[in-house]
């Protein structure tokens, strides 16, 4: 049975403003609700150890957290603010970034560098964050010890972990970059 070209419009119109008024749905994904990139652990852009609304910083290891919420507050005294440019990430979020990393370095191998599988990820255990702006990353290269704060890549000078034993050791020796780091082998 053929339906008249304008009750054929009204159903599809019926159709999408149904989609669109379901929890989460809209008429591209009818209830489906789309994961924001912050969700995913991307920071927005300003984030700070103190932002634990914003999934980057609230999914870090709390100790990490900490220790960060004590070098940025000592960092302000020097004029400085400590911005967290990359902290927790999902799994979906890290692949992707590898996935742009292969395609930017043209192979696994030289992505392998730069960004680590989600397996072996310390952001997506939450134990990694990545810091700016450069005089910030510097400042906490020069002082993070202090605060159990450890650079570990040479590549990386943005890449933070926390080490506590650094208080009174001082930090580990850097790898050169992550597939020099036996933790990627996973």
């Amino acid at each position: 049975m053929r339906h008249p070209p304008s009750s054929l419009a009204v159903l599809v119109v019926v159709m999408l403003g149904a989609a669109a008024c379901a929890p989460g749905g809209s008429a591209a994904t009818p209830g489906i609700r789309p994961v924001s990139t912050a969700e995913q652990g991307e920071a927005p852009d300003g984030t700070t150890a103190f932002d634990d609304s914003v999934p980057a910083v609230a999914r870090l290891d709390p100790a990490l957290r900490e220790a960060l919420q004590a070098a940025s507050t000592r960092a302000a005294e020097d004029g400085l603010t400590l911005r967290i440019n990359s902290g927790w990430r999902s799994p979906e979020y890290q692949e992707r970034l590898l996935q742009d990393a292969v395609a930017k370095y043209g192979s696994r191998e030289e992505a392998a560098r730069w960004v680590a599988t989600p397996e072996t990820s310390a952001h997506v255990s939450g134990d990694a964050v990545d810091v700016g702006p450069w005089d910030a990353a510097y400042w906490l290269d020069r002082y993070g010890d202090a605060f159990g704060l450890c650079r570990i890549y040479v590549n990386e000078p943005w890449h933070f972990e926390l080490r506590p034993e650094a208080v009174t050791d001082g930090c580990p020796q850097q790898y050169l970059d992550p597939t020099e780091d036996p933790r990627m082998q996973g």
